[in-house]
């Protein structure tokens, strides 16, 4: 009888989420925020996947946008659909499962973007999609809107059209955007349910973000993931005070913490430090309220609950010049503290795209120091000039993080404790000498062109050398032996490079790297030589990123439209590859496609897409042009026998059908002297 009665216990356990606390306990992960504002080049599903060799090692958990349709080019902010239409800005269903499925087989889990405080609209102010899953009809109706949406506007027009909404208030902020979801609601709680289900156990996601926590109870986010037991749950709780430890605390079941949180006091801290250029205010509260991760935010018992960020999607500097607090300058030791410290820290896909080998070697001491969301931390030195900490596990020095003027602060540092391992722009990483082991500066991974590592023998040991290979072979005491601080290169190519302390003849502290460098690509464009202009054909070319898998369509137009009148246009024909990989399209004006009241001519605009998106900006129409996303590079070469930039000469200029031009008034192409020409 006991032994079923303990049985029972502990499948009862299991399945009401006991067991589920929000996010990992000592984890030791970094995340990855694999998108910014208006992303949708750059975290397109497919290039996402193919950089998962690059990604893996360096990031445990990528955090990918929002993926259900939205009814247009979208975020993924204003969402619309939940289970049954999953093609999206970023991709379609069968992409994004496999690059979660990837992604798993590399080591890396995925975060869903969950957005549900509130929800688009179908065609009117209150009206929701019905998606079928698993044999289930789910479908919010006007009565899962709370009754206050909107400031009243939205009850105003549900009673001037018939419909009814809910009784109950919002529990959160209200947002105007969209309507406000009434989590009070079975039916609303039931697809929520469903839904976060159907992320987690059918797409593979393995957590969620939540988005504007604010918007609703923090109670409803512990009921949610108590029922879909997520490994990783964090909240967008957009606040600079202790609102945000009253929401983790706000999520609790039983009991227990359900979700942890972004660390956005500690993202105010850093950012008026940097700001400011005043590094000793990193030691400093953010307008009376300390960070989650600090030890006076009760003894530090939120670090583990704490994602930590310098920049975000939100905050950054926008494509419309909008922001909200971002980061001006020292992005790489902004991004150096924080990886210093204990929570989990999220990295701004922008900068790891500015700065993917600074970062990687980063993330690769945070791991070997073994700093975790749990580790500790005390302040070293600070000064306006420099701020220096250092970071504890299982109370134990690990990491000594410098940011600021590092060289000022040599002179405080005793090198029987602490060796360098890395430094950059601002920033520099020490060991504690007790690890007594080797280290090489620049972590394993892919790279552009021929490559330098710094290796480094972190020991207290007088006399120590180190020793290395580069063939896969562990090192000996008679392999190459090299000083502290030496260089080495990494050639282009595979190169496994382990290096290890020689203290008199005995070997130890090995650590590995392999490298993956390839030859460095130039950036120079080259016009390939099948695209070819013929004779008396308006036409452009467009040399496509590999991010854009779809038809290349053209819109050209002056007060006229060249390209059939309805967005985005036609299809341009697939001419090639370019030297670069990139594959060329091109555009020829077709009688047929003109659509305007004037006599067709030249257009003066062009803009060539992906299907629509993305697009390019708005080019300036060049005959015979040849772009890039960047826009025009230069003119295909063509029997055109000559460029007339300003007014043409005396001689008399004809139309291609013949006809004799008094006076040239749009740009187009001519014939002169019997000869082609074009005059712009």
């Amino acid at each position: 009888m006991k032994r079923t009665l303990l049985i029972f216990s502990l499948c009862q356990l299991l399945t009401t989420g006991a067991w589920s606390q929000g996010w990992p306990s000592q984890y030791g992960g970094v995340m990855l925020q694999a998108f910014y504002w208006d992303s949708f080049n750059d975290t397109q599903w497919s290039l996402l996947e193919s950089q998962a060799d690059e990604l893996a090692g360096t990031f445990d958990l990528v955090w990918l946008p929002q993926s259900g349709n939205c009814g247009g080019q979208s975020m993924g902010y204003d969402d619309l659909y939940w289970f049954n239409n999953y093609n999206s800005s970023f991709g379609n269903e069968q992409q994004l499962r496999s690059l979660i499925k990837t992604y798993q087989a590399k080591g890396i889990k995925t975060i869903a973007d969950v957005v549900i405080n509130h929800r688009r609209n179908v065609s009117n102010w209150v009206d929701f999609p019905k998606e079928t899953y698993k044999g289930v009809t789910y479908e919010m109706t006007s009565t899962d809107i709370v009754k206050n949406d909107d400031d009243g506007a939205t009850l105003k027009w549900a009673t001037a059209n018939g419909y009814q909404l809910s009784a109950n208030i919002d529990t959160g902020e209200g947002w105007a955007g969209m309507r406000d979801l009434d989590h009070k609601s079975e039916n609303v709680q039931k697809c929520v349910k469903a839904y976060l289900g159907f992320l987690k156990d059918d797409l593979g996601y393995a957590g969620f973000r939540y988005d504007m926590v604010k918007g609703y109870s923090a109670s409803f986010t512990g009921q949610y993931n108590a029922s879909s037991q997520p490994e990783f749950s964090v909240g967008e709780c957009w606040d600079g005070s202790n609102t945000i430890r009253n929401w983790i605390n706000g999520t609790k079941v039983d009991g227990v913490i359900q979700s942890a949180a972004f660390d956005f006091q500690f993202k105010y801290v850093v950012r008026n430090a940097v700001d400011n250029r005043a590094w000793s205010r990193l030691s400093t509260q953010n307008d009376g309220n300390w960070p989650l991760i600090s030890s006076n935010f009760d003894q530090g018992q939120y670090r583990r609950y704490a994602v930590t960020f310098v920049e975000n999607h939100d905050t950054e500097v926008r494509p419309d010049g909008s922001s909200n607090g971002p980061l001006v300058r020292d992005t790489l030791a902004a991004n150096a503290y924080m990886l210093a410290m204990p929570g989990t820290p999220c990295v701004f896909m922008k900068h790891w795209q500015k700065y993917p080998t600074d970062i990687k070697a980063m993330v690769a001491a945070r791991k070997a120091a073994g700093v975790n969301n749990e580790s500790t931390y005390l302040p070293f030195r600070s000064q306006v000039a420099y701020y220096a900490t250092v970071t504890k596990t299982n109370n134990e020095n690990r990491l000594l993080s410098v940011v600021g003027n590092v060289a000022a602060n040599e002179t405080n540092v005793d090198p029987e404790v602490w060796t360098k391992v890395l430094e950059g722009y601002h920033y520099a990483y020490y060991f504690p000498t007790s690890m007594n082991t080797a280290y090489a500066d620049l972590a394993s991974g892919i790279y552009s062109g021929e490559q330098k590592v710094r290796l480094a023998a972190v020991t207290a040991s007088a006399g120590a050398q180190l020793v290395y290979t580069t063939d896969g072979t562990n090192p000996t005491a008679s392999s190459t032996k090299v000083a502290n601080g030496t260089t080495v290169t990494i050639p282009v190519g595979t190169t496994t490079l382990k290096v290890a302390l020689l203290i008199g003849s005995a070997v130890s502290g090995m650590v590995t790297r392999t490298y993956d460098v390839k030859e460095a690509p130039t950036d120079k464009v080259v016009i390939p030589d099948f695209c070819k202009v013929n004779d008396g054909e308006i036409c452009a070319f467009f040399e496509a990123p590999r991010t854009w898998t779809q038809t290349i369509m053209c819109w050209a137009w002056d007060e006229n439209n060249y390209t059939g009148g309805q967005w985005p246009g036609v299809a341009c024909t697939r001419m090639g590859q370019a030297p670069d990989g990139n594959t060329v399209w091109k555009w020829t004006f077709a009688e047929k496609d003109f659509y305007g009241t004037g006599n067709a001519k030249m257009p003066t605009n062009i803009i060539f897409s992906n299907n629509g998106a993305p697009q390019t900006n708005d080019l300036i129409f060049h005959n015979g042009g040849y772009y890039t996303e960047e826009g025009y590079f230069g003119t295909v070469e063509s029997s055109i026998d000559g460029i007339l930039a300003d007014k043409p000469a005396d001689t008399a200029i004809y139309t291609l059908d013949g006809r004799r031009v008094q006076t040239v008034t749009r740009p187009g192409i001519y014939i002169q002297n019997k000869k082609k020409i074009v005059i712009r």
